[in-house]
C-alpha cells in the first residue's frame, strides 16, 4: 500500500513446483488499460463514513460527479496520517494532509483499502487461473499468509497499526494468530529482493558480479563491495545499503536503513505553493485553477522532468487563455528552468540596487 499507488503480487505454493511471484495486472475500471499492475491509493467516503469507490474506480467521471452531488469525501495521501513521528518532518504537519472523513481514523481507512486489494486479488485469481474458483476456495481453507511492506522508518507503533488494519479489512479473523499470518517487511528489504531476483541475478549482470568480503578465513581477500537500494516512493525515500558475495548467497546490511518524508507527493505539494505564489494577482490564480494546474503538473509535467535548466509546461486551458505577465500563453503556463530563473533574479537584483542608489 503506497502513498500514491498500490499493488498486489501473489505466489501459490504447489508441492514440487518452483515458487513464482506473479503480479495482479487487472483491476476494476482498468480492465482495458493493457495490463496495469497498480492502482491509485484513492478512496471516496459518503457523509456516513461508508466507502463508495476505491482505486481506479474513484477516478471515473460518473463517480467524481456523484461525489460532488452527494458530498462524498475524497481521500488521497491518507497513508501519511500513519507517519512515524520519529522521522524528521519540519516541512509537513497534519494541515498539509487531506483530512480523514468524520468518524474515521487512519487504521480504519487502511483496513478498507486492504479489503479492496484482497477482493481484487481474489477476483483476479478466480478469473485467470484454471478452475480459479475452486483454487481460491482451497487456498482460503488452507490459510493464506500475507506479506505487507512499510517504509523503513516505521517501527513498533506503525507495525501494530498495520496488523490491526489487516483484521479490520477481513484479511484474517481476529481469532487467528496474526503474527503467524501477517509478515511485515520494510520497503528497503522488499526492493532488495526484487533487485536480486530481477537485476543482480539476471544475465545482463552475470559478468559483473558484486563482491563482498567473506568471514576472515583467508579464502577471499577481495575488497568489500555492496549495493545501495534507493526506493523513491510517493511519501517516503528509503535508503538501504548491503554487502553481497559474488554468488548472492550471503547478503548483509552494513548500515542502518534510512527513511525520509520527501516522496513525490511533497514535490507536488511544493509545486502547488509555487503556483499560488507565481499566479498571485492573475485571473488564473483562483483556487480551482491552481488546483487544476497542480493536478496536471502531478500527472504529466512532473513525469517529464529531465533537465533543471529546461523550462516546464503546464497545459491547462484553451488557446484563448493568455496572461503574458505570468508566462501564460494559449492556455499553457511556462515554468522557466534554473538558468532562466537565475537570469531574472539578477535583473531584479540589478533593478533593486539601481533604485536604491537613486
Amino acid at each position: 500500500m503506497g502513498t500514491t499507488y498500490s499493488a498486489i503480487s501473489y505466489c501459490i505454493l504447489d508441492p514440487g513446483e518452483v515458487p513464482k511471484i506473479k503480479p495482479v495486472t487487472r483491476y476494476p475500471a482498468q480492465e482495458h488499460s493493457g495490463g496495469n499492475s497498480k492502482i491509485p491509493s484513492i478512496l471516496y467516503y459518503n457523509p456516513n463514513g461508508i466507502v463508495h469507490a476505491i482505486g481506479a474506480e474513484a477516478q471515473q467521471k460518473h463517480i467524481i460527479e456523484r461525489a460532488k452531488e452527494e458530498g462524498w469525501t475524497k481521500l488521497e495521501w491518507w497513508k501519511l496520517h500513519l507517519w512515524a513521528r520519529n522521522l524528521a518532518a519540519n516541512h509537513i504537519n497534519n494541515n498539509n494532509i487531506p483530512p480523514l472523513p468524520p468518524g474515521k481514523n487512519a487504521v480504519e481507512v487502511l483496513g478498507d483499502f486492504m479489503w479492496y486489494l484482497f477482493r481484487c486479488a481474489c477476483s483476479y485469481i478466480e478469473e485467470t487461473r484454471l478452475s480459479g474458483s475452486n483454487l481460491w476456495r482451497s487456498l482460503e481453507n488452507r490459510g493464506i499468509e500475507f506479506v505487507l511492506t512499510h517504509p523503513n522508518g516505521w517501527e513498533g507503533p506503525q507495525q501494530k497499526q498495520i496488523r490491526l488494519a489487516a483484521i479490520l479489512g477481513g484479511l484474517i479473523p481476529s481469532t487467528e494468530d496474526i503474527m503467524a499470518c501477517v509478515h511485515l517487511l520494510t520497503e528497503g528489504e522488499a526492493s532488495l529482493h526484487y533487485c536480486v531476483t530481477n537485476i543482480l541475478a539476471s544475465d545482463a549482470l552475470s559478468k559483473t558480479p558484486i563482491l563482498a568480503s567473506e568471514d576472515d578465513n583467508g579464502e577471499d581477500s577481495s575488497p568489500s563491495q555492496g549495493v545501495v537500494v534507493i526506493d523513491t516512493g510517493g511519501g517516503t525515500l528509503n535508503l538501504s545499503i548491503y554487502s553481497m558475495t559474488s554468488s548472492l548467497t550471503q547478503i548483509q546490511e552494513i548500515a542502518a536503513a534510512k527513511c525520509q518524508l520527501q516522496g513525490s507527493v511533497f514535490v507536488t505539494h511544493r509545486a502547488h505553493g509555487l503556483l499560488q505564489e507565481k499566479l498571485s494577482g492573475s485571473r488564473f490564480g483562483t483556487p480551482d485553477i491552481v488546483q487544476q494546474m497542480t493536478d496536471i503538473f502531478d500527472s504529466t509535467t512532473k513525469l517529464r522532468f529531465r533537465n533543471p535548466e529546461e523550462p516546464l509546461y503546464i497545459k491547462f486551458g484553451t488557446i484563448h487563455g493568455k496572461d503574458c505577465q505570468h508566462n501564460i500563453s494559449d492556455g499553457q503556463l511556462t515554468l522557466s528552468g534554473v538558468r532562466g530563473q537565475t537570469r531574472r533574479m539578477k535583473v531584479r537584483l540589478s533593478e533593486h540596487n539601481h533604485n536604491k542608489h537613486i
